[in-house]
C-alpha cells in the first residue's frame, strides 16, 4: 500500500508539472531582461582623437553601469577595437567586431571606413554611431543605419564661407588631404562659398605626404594671386604644413590662413604645440556649451590624466564620443523596457565558412535593428555636449562652432557661429530665445591678429610672380564712340570710359598690369549682358564701359558706383482696378486744393466785376464797349 501511494504522489506531481509547464508557455510573462549587452566601439588608437575617445568611452561605460535609472538589470559590454588608421585592417576589424553579437558600434572615427562598413551595416542591421566621422556626403539617404553623433562638416564650411563673405574675400585656396574626409568637406565649402559669387581653387595631397611633397605643393600655390588660404586637414599630419609654410615665408603679414577644427583638436589633445608657427591662424571648433556637467567632467578629466601621468587632454571629439556611449545606452533602456528581446539570425545571403577565409558566415543580422535605430534617432536628453538631438535629416538640432585666433598666448574666442544667428559675439544658446536673424549687417566678429602680428586686414591677394595682366573686355559698338572705342591709331581703345579707369589705376599704390579686349565687330552694338556674363564665366577678369547697371547683372558680377548719368527718364502709365469719381482730386494735396479754389475765386471776382462795371457805364455790343475801354484809358 505504501509503494501505491508513493507511485501516485509521484504521478500526481509530473501532472501538476507539466501543467504548470502549459500555463506557463501559454501565459504573457514578460521574457528574462537581458544581463548584458555588447556594444562594438572602432578607433584608431594611437590617433590624436582615438586615445581621447577610448578613455572617454570607458569613462561613460563606467557611469551608465553605475547610474541605477537607466538598463537596472542590464550591464553595457563596450568591444574595441583598434584600425590603425588604416582603411584595410579598419574594415576587417570592423567585420570581426560584427561577429561578436553586439547591438551597435560607437565608430568609426574615420569618414573613409565608415562609408565601408556603414554597407556591412545596412545588411545587418546594425546601428553606426559615429562621432568622428564629419564627411558631409556620408548621406542617410544612402546609410541607414548610419547615425553621425557629432557635428556635420556641412555646416562647419558654412561657418568657413561666412568667415569669409564677412571679411569681404573673392577668392580663396583649399589644401586638403585627398581622402572622403577632405573631398567631401572641400566640396561643401565650395558650394558655400560660391553662392556668395566667391571663387575657390583646390590643392589636394595624398594621406601620408612626405614634407617635400607639401612643401613642392606650397611653393606652388605661393605663386598664385589669392592669399587667403584654407586648411582641411587630419589632425595627426596638420601642423607640418605650417611648419613648412612658416619656413618658405607664408605665415607672414599680407597672408590668411584659416584652419578647420582639426587645429583646436590639436591644441586641446596636447599642451606642448609650438604656437609660434600657427600665429595669426584663425580656426573653428565645434562649441559646447559651459554647464555643471562640463566642469564636473573635466575636471574628473585632469585627475585621471594626472594619476595616469599621461599628456594628453580632453577634446570636443572626446566629449561626444563619451555622449555617444549615453545615446546608445537611452536606445538600449527605451527597447528592453517596451519588452523587446535582443536576437540574431543567420544571413543566408553570405557565404558559409567553407567559401571563405573571413567566415562571413560567421556574421548575424540584429533582428531588432530597425527598433533600435528608431530609438536612436528619438533621443532627447542633456549631455556632456548640450542637447543631444537629431533633426529630420539626421544631424545635430544644434550646429555650433567657436570661431578662434591663434595668438601668442594661445586660441582667442573672437566669435561664435550657428546657422540660427550667424557670425555672433554673443554665445548661440543665449540667442534661440530671439528670432532668427542671419542677414550680412547682424553679423559680428572681435577684431583678429593675423599672421606677422598685425590688426589690419589683409587684402587677401598679390598679382602672381608671373606677372600675368588682367583681361578688360570693353565693348566695341557703332555708337556713342565718345566712352569707349578702338583707337585705330594706336590699336588699342579710347574713350572716357578707358580715361576714367586709367586714373583710378593709378591712384593705386601699386601697379596693375592689364590688357583692353574690344569685345564686338564695331559693326553694331555688342550685347552687354553676354559681356558682363562673360566677366561671370572668367573669360574676362573685368568689364570697362558704359554698361548699364541692372538688377539681374549684379546677381552675378560687383559694380562699381556711378560715374555718369544717362539723363533718361521713364514714364509709366499707372492704372488703377478700381476708381472712383473723386479720382480727378489725387494729383494734388487739401493745400493746393484750397489755393487752387481761392486763385479760381479771385479770378471769378475780378471777371464778375469788369463785366458789372461793362454793363453800367457802356452800352453797345461787347466787342464796341472793349474799343471804348481802351480808346478812353490811351
Amino acid at each position: 500500500m505504501g509503494l501505491v501511494s508513493a507511485r501516485l504522489l509521484v504521478l500526481c506531481y509530473l501532472i501538476l508539472l507539466v501543467g504548470g509547464l502549459t500555463r506557463s508557455q501559454n501565459s504573457s510573462v514578460a521574457p528574462l531582461r537581458q544581463s548584458v549587452v555588447n556594444v562594438g566601439a572602432l578607433l584608431a588608437f594611437d590617433s590624436t582623437i582615438g586615445r581621447v575617445a577610448k578613455l572617454a568611452i570607458e569613462l561613460a561605460v563606467e557611469d551608465v553601469n553605475k547610474n541605477p535609472s537607466i538598463l537596472s538589470g542590464t550591464r553595457l559590454n563596450v568591444i574595441m577595437q583598434d584600425t590603425n588608421c588604416s582603411g584595410f585592417i579598419g574594415t576587417i576589424e570592423a567585420l570581426q567586431l560584427m561577429m561578436n553579437d553586439v547591438v551597435a558600434i560607437i565608430g568609426p572615427q574615420s569618414s573613409g571606413i565608415a562609408r565601408v562598413v556603414s554597407h556591412v551595416a545596412n545588411k545587418l542591421h546594425l546601428p553606426l554611431l559615429s562621432f568622428g566621422a564629419t564627411d558631409p556626403t556620408l548621406s542617410s539617404m544612402e546609410y541607414p543605419y548610419f547615425v553621425r553623433t557629432t557635428q556635420n562638416d556641412l555646416f562647419q564650411m558654412n561657418a568657413v564661407a561666412d568667415v569669409i563673405k564677412y571679411n569681404g574675400w573673392r577668392e580663396i585656396i583649399a589644401i586638403f588631404v585627398d581622402d572622403d574626409y577632405g573631398r567631401g568637406g572641400v566640396e561643401a565649402l565650395g558650394n558655400a562659398v560660391e553662392s556668395y559669387r566667391s571663387k575657390i581653387s583646390k590643392a589636394a595631397f595624398p594621406p601620408y605626404a612626405n614634407r617635400r611633397r607639401i612643401k613642392s605643393l606650397l611653393s606652388e600655390i605661393n605663386l598664385m594671386e589669392s592669399r587667403v588660404y584654407v586648411v582641411h586637414v587630419n589632425p595627426d599630419s596638420g601642423l607640418i604644413i605650417f611648419s613648412i609654410a612658416k619656413e618658405l615665408g607664408m605665415m607672414a603679414s599680407g597672408y590668411v590662413w584659416i584652419a578647420t577644427d582639426w587645429l583646436t583638436t590639436v591644441l586641446d589633445s596636447s599642451k606642448a604645440t609650438d604656437l609660434d608657427i600657427i600665429k595669426g591662424v584663425v580656426t573653428l571648433r565645434q562649441h559646447i556649451p559651459d554647464s555643471d556637467i562640463k566642469t564636473s567632467f573635466m575636471s574628473r578629466w585632469d585627475n585621471i590624466i594626472q594619476k595616469e601621468n599621461t599628456s594628453f587632454g580632453l577634446n570636443t571629439y572626446g566629449m561626444y564620443a563619451y555622449d555617444s556611449v549615453w545615446l546608445v545606452a537611452h536606445a538600449i533602456d527605451q527597447f528592453l523596457r517596451e519588452r523587446q528581446t535582443i536576437s540574431f539570425s543567420s544571413d543566408s545571403g553570405l557565404p558559409r565558412a567553407n567559401a571563405s577565409v573571413l567566415n562571413l558566415g560567421a556574421l548575424k543580422s540584429f533582428v531588432e535593428g530597425a527598433n533600435l535605430l528608431q530609438k536612436v534617432l528619438l533621443a532627447d536628453f542633456t549631455g556632456l555636449t548640450g542637447r543631444v538631438q537629431f533633426s529630420s535629416d539626421r544631424n545635430s538640432i544644434l550646429p555650433e562652432y567657436d570661431i578662434l585666433n591663434i595668438v601668442g598666448s594661445g586660441p582667442h574666442r573672437i566669435g561664435f557661429w550657428s546657422n540660427y544667428s550667424g557670425l555672433s559675439v554673443v554665445a548661440p544658446e543665449k540667442l534661440y530665445g530671439k528670432p532668427k536673424n542671419t542677414s550680412f549687417t547682424s553679423q559680428q566678429l572681435l577684431r583678429v591678429t593675423w599672421p606677422g602680428e598685425t590688426k589690419v586686414r589683409p587684402r587677401g591677394w598679390v598679382f602672381p610672380n608671373n606677372r600675368k595682366p588682367l583681361r578688360i573686355g570693353v565693348p566695341y559698338r557703332s555708337s556713342y564712340k565718345d566712352f569707349v572705342t578702338k583707337d585705330s591709331d594706336s590699336g588699342g581703345v579710347k574713350g572716357y570710359c578707358i580715361d576714367v579707369f586709367e586714373a583710378a589705376v593709378d591712384l593705386l599704390p601699386y601697379p596693375v598690369p592689364h590688357m583692353f579686349i574690344p569685345f564686338g565687330d564695331g559693326v553694331k552694338n555688342p550685347n552687354y549682358s553676354d559681356l558682363v556674363q562673360k566677366v561671370a564665366d572668367n573669360y574676362f577678369d573685368a568689364a570697362v564701359g558704359d554698361i548699364t547697371i541692372v538688377t539681374p547683372r549684379t546677381r552675378i558680377v560687383d559694380f562699381t558706383q556711378p560715374f555718369m548719368e544717362s539723363s533718361l527718364t521713364v514714364v509709366a502709365w499707372a492704372k488703377e482696378t478700381k476708381s472712383s469719381p473723386w479720382t480727378f482730386l489725387k494729383p494734388f494735396t487739401l493745400q493746393m486744393w484750397c489755393v487752387t479754389g481761392a486763385f479760381f475765386v479771385i479770378i471769378g471776382a475780378a471777371v464778375w466785376i469788369l463785366e458789372h462795371r461793362l454793363n453800367t457805364e457802356f452800352r453797345g455790343s461787347p466787342r464796341e464797349q472793349l474799343v471804348t475801354i481802351f480808346w478812353t484809358e490811351n
